[in-house]
């Protein structure tokens, strides 16, 4: 591919697409869009391993727009599968944006609202389904969804998709569409998983790699603190959004518990707009959230893994990982929201005791170590609460037995030391009774033992 098109006239796109993508001030294609788009237009199944951010959308919406035309029957001819609503919703942003100029028709089916628009929409007829897998099933036995005709189907983020369980949703699918199809498949990672999937899904595909599986943007300036406890890493969140530079952040937790706790904080101390996401917030909720951030009028974002893929925003200026993640991929996709399109942005993770383990782990991914900051003399670090410190002791102690079956643990020497009272009290008499046994073998030796 080294004679790829430098323009995307060079695709040989219709005029309609040709004005979409200039309106939407697109000049050069991607080294994604370079390779994927000629691949795509000529009818090959591809398999794209590339992180988030580097334009793959386009990569493989250009391509289907194109292929399709224009409007025709009544039922889809292309489907695009997505592991969350915030990722269908992109897609869809997407296809609006460089479909403007055709009568193309789509449909977004997802969950946490009801059907019936969805299904009125299905109804008056589309050309692509945009969907998550769960949802798309539910609709398909319902008898909503026709799929004799789909010509392509385009799996997104296959990473997380499996990581989230949807494989036996994914077979089923497989079973009901047209066996004769073209398939494009796309992934930040390249695990075990997501090979079996390709191996399943793909006919003698054409591999694109744009970058090194689960590497970091080169945009991206990362950045770490090793941080004692919770209430450290809440005094030195605020003490880095003091900062003006920090203009709009996510701030990524690993549970909604923590989310939740991180917002109240943070939104008592007046730091500015701040909103929280995450899968208790309901559908509107979440979408509003994202629209404000988007437009500038938030400056914070607190969220869950939930929002870590699927949201498109090029002005990101910071990403703080508050806790570690426990799926080692989700950390390329997390600090992904920074330094997209070219831009510059900054990436800091905190990490406290029990979360060293995994970062390690994040480490070998990415194949990089990413450098430790100290953290500021200005910056309060609180004591250890006892609690906490046992939570972190057990963690480690667990990380230690899945690297090593035979380690006993800290935690086993200690309970040696902290039995029942009733065995303590055993092991005495038990220890009296044989010193006095001993001190009569000894008198008996020496003549001077009587027995009474």
């Amino acid at each position: 591919m080294s004679d790829s098109p430098s323009t995307f006239e060079n695709f040989k796109l219709n005029k309609q697409l040709l004005e979409a993508v200039a309106d939407a001030g697109y000049t050069k294609p991607t080294p994604i869009q370079e390779k994927a788009i000629p691949l795509a237009l000529a009818g090959h199944d591809v398999l794209g391993i590339a992180q988030t951010g580097t334009g793959k959308t386009a990569a493989y919406v250009l391509p289907l727009l194109m292929k399709a035309k224009y409007a025709q029957g009544m039922h889809p001819r292309v489907l695009i599968l997505a592991p969350t609503r915030e990722l269908v919703m992109q897609i869809e942003e997407a296809v609006t944006t460089f479909g403007k100029y055709t009568d193309l028709r789509y449909v977004c089916l997802y969950g946490g609202l009801g059907p019936k628009t969805q299904i009125e929409k299905l109804q008056q007829g589309v050309d692509i389904v945009i969907a998550t897998p769960g949802r798309f099933m539910d609709l398909y036995k319902k008898g909503e969804i026709f799929t004799k005709e789909i010509k392509t189907m385009v799996l997104d983020e296959a990473d997380k998709m499996l990581d989230m369980g949807f494989m036996p949703q994914i077979r089923s699918i497989l079973e009901i569409i047209p066996v004769k199809r073209q398939n494009l498949l796309f992934s930040a990672t390249f695990g075990s998983k997501v090979e079996r999937l390709s191996q399943e899904f793909l006919e003698f595909p054409e591999r694109i790699e744009v970058a090194p599986q689960a590497t970091t943007a080169e945009t991206i300036h990362q950045v770490r603190y090793f941080v004692p406890n919770i209430k450290t890493k809440i005094n030195l969140l605020m003490h880095l959004l003091e900062d003006e530079s920090f203009s709009r952040v996510i701030i990524f937790c690993k549970s909604r518990k923590n989310a939740e706790s991180v917002f109240n904080y943070l939104e008592r101390k007046k730091l500015g707009e701040i909103r929280v996401i995450h899968a208790n917030k309901g559908q509107n909720t979440r979408i509003n959230s994202m629209d404000d951030f988007k437009s500038g009028e938030v400056r914070i974002l607190v969220a869950t893994d939930v929002a870590a893929r699927g949201l498109d925003v090029s002005m990101v200026s910071h990403v703080v990982n508050f806790d570690v993640p426990l799926i080692y991929e989700d950390y390329v996709h997390r600090i992904g929201r920074t330094g997209r399109a070219e831009n510059e942005g900054m990436a800091v993770t905190f990490i406290n005791p029990a979360e060293e383990y995994h970062f390690e782990k994040i480490q070998d991914i990415i194949r990089m170590e990413v450098p430790t900051v100290q953290i500021p003399s200005e910056v309060n670090i609180s004591p250890t609460p006892f609690e906490e410190k046992q939570g972190y002791e057990r963690e480690i102690d667990g990380q230690k037995r899945r690297e090593n079956p035979d380690f006993k643990g800290a935690f086993h020497e200690k309970k040696t030391k902290h039995r029942p009272k009733t065995e303590q009290k055993k092991e005495k008499r038990g220890n009296k009774n044989s010193k006095a046994k001993r001190n009569r073998n000894q008198l008996k030796s020496q003549g001077k033992y009587k027995n009474k």
